[in-house]
């Protein structure tokens, strides 16, 4: 893999993606010349635009400056793009996202972060605990953090050796990181899009367990069925790999500020982490201790004009969706609770619609938006409007409503003191809960 130290000027495709866009500001800090393109506005590619990139809205073949000597691309974009197609014309030497962590991973002793669900929260917990122990690690997470200077980023430019990145394993991606020690939190069915069925997901992270360096780390949640079957496998293909069950952890409850069982086990998998990489208990804790959140992780966003609390959650998957809503109800037992619930993706949407169908129990009022298509086309045997019904068939929820954003707005701007307001999903609804608040 070539060094990413060897350019001078490099376009980015999808730039306002959250990883990707982290390389772009590592660049940046280090004198590159620094291009992008994406869909839409947004806060990191604003962020990255102040910071001095040259940004397009739309993608154009005309917007590879003339100079480009490496152009880098999200998986997620079609082989169809115009600036991937111009890209391979001119000879431009390409990477994915996935590949320039490669090039990182090699040179640092890497923790990589990796799972289903909680890969985010985990990485910035990691971060906390080695920028509170004065680790100095460079960070690449998937939301934003507060830095030391108490800027919000997805990048954390270190001195010293260590690196900590969230490990993605869409399309297999996180295969492309070489990490010292390497986390699995959860294995379950996602991205279905891409994988065929668990065996193929559990596969993949059993690949992920051979990219381990030599004499590195495995730490891992032996009480999950699908990850035990990758443990047994690292025991018999990579026996020089120390094997940590962060499970046995649970018991002991750590001292977080954010809620939620679920934030216990992500605590758990990162104590384990730093202690892998010389961190003292005492240190492991203050730093969880310490740990804000990230964001659109619970995010509290202020209130409604009316009085309403309200919050903004990434979650997007059933089992992120009933960990959260368990999470807000630990913080308001007794409040009413009304989620706005933006699927994201048709296939995701669809095949995990009995899944769905049952993960918001403990919701008072439930208001889906129309689903956030993201890289897929239009599919017209899935909508928002089913899952409405499948939910109501189940009776989980006392009331469901399939609604706009506009419809979402209005309703959640009557709402007053005793009523707590969430967006929830992965695609564009935080707008809403950014726009009602103060």
């Amino acid at each position: 893999m070539t060094d990413l130290k060897n350019y001078k000027s490099v376009h980015f495709i999808g730039i306002g993606g959250i990883g990707i866009s982290a390389i772009a500001r590592m660049l940046l800090l280090r004198g590159v010349k620094v291009s992008g393109s994406d869909q839409a506005e947004g806060e990191v590619s604003k962020a990255l635009r102040n910071a001095g990139a040259i940004i397009t809205i739309g993608h154009d073949a005309k917007n590879i400056p003339s100079d480009a000597d490496l152009v880098v691309y999200t998986i997620a974009i079609p082989e169809t793009n115009p600036e991937l197609v111009e890209t391979k014309s001119r000879g431009i030497d390409l990477m994915t996202y996935p590949q320039t962590l490669t090039s990182i991973s090699t040179t640092h002793r890497t923790i990589a972060i990796s799972g289903t669900h909680g890969k985010t929260s985990t990485t910035g917990m990691v971060a906390s605990i080695l920028m509170k122990g004065d680790m100095d690690p460079t960070v690449i997470i998937g939301s934003l953090i507060k830095t030391e200077d108490g800027e919000r980023s997805n990048f954390i430019a270190g001195a010293s050796d260590l690196f900590v990145v969230e490990a993605c394993e869409y399309k297999r991606s996180f295969l492309n990181i070489v990490p010292d020690v390497a986390v699995i939190l959860n294995i379950e069915e996602d991205h279905l899009d891409y994988y065929k069925g668990i065996q193929d997901i559990v596969s993949a992270f059993k690949e992920f367990v051979l990219k381990i360096k030599p004499n590195g780390t495995l730490i891992l949640d032996l009480s999950d069925l699908n990850i035990k079957d990758v443990a047994e496998y690292a025991k018999v293909e990579r026996p020089d790999v120390s094997i940590v069950d962060f499970s046995t952890d649970y018991g002991q409850k750590f001292d977080l500020s954010v809620p939620g069982i679920h934030n216990q086990k992500n605590a758990a998998a990162a104590y384990r982490a730093a202690l892998a990489v010389g961190v003292s208990d005492e240190q492991a804790r203050h730093g969880l201790n310490v740990f804000a959140g990230t964001w659109r992780r619970l995010e509290y966003k202020g209130k409604t004009a009316q009085g309403a609390v309200v919050y903004d959650d990434y979650a997007h998957h059933p089992s992120e969706v009933k960990a959260s809503i368990e999470a807000l109800r630990e913080l308001y037992p007794t409040e009413r609770l009304i989620v706005a619930f933006q699927p994201h993706l048709f296939s995701r949407t669809k095949q995990l619609l009995e899944e769905f169908a049952v993960c918001f129990k403990g919701v008072d009022e439930l208001l889906l938006a129309p689903i956030f298509a993201a890289r897929e086309l239009n599919d017209s045997t899935i909508s928002s409007g089913i899952l409405a019904e499948r939910i109501i068939q189940t009776g989980t929820v006392p009331t469901v409503m399939s609604a706009t954003f506009e419809e979402i707005e209005t309703l959640f701007s009557k709402e007053s003191s005793g009523s707590v307001c969430v967006t929830m999903g992965a695609g564009n609804i935080y707008t809403i809960s950014g726009s009602i608040s103060s």
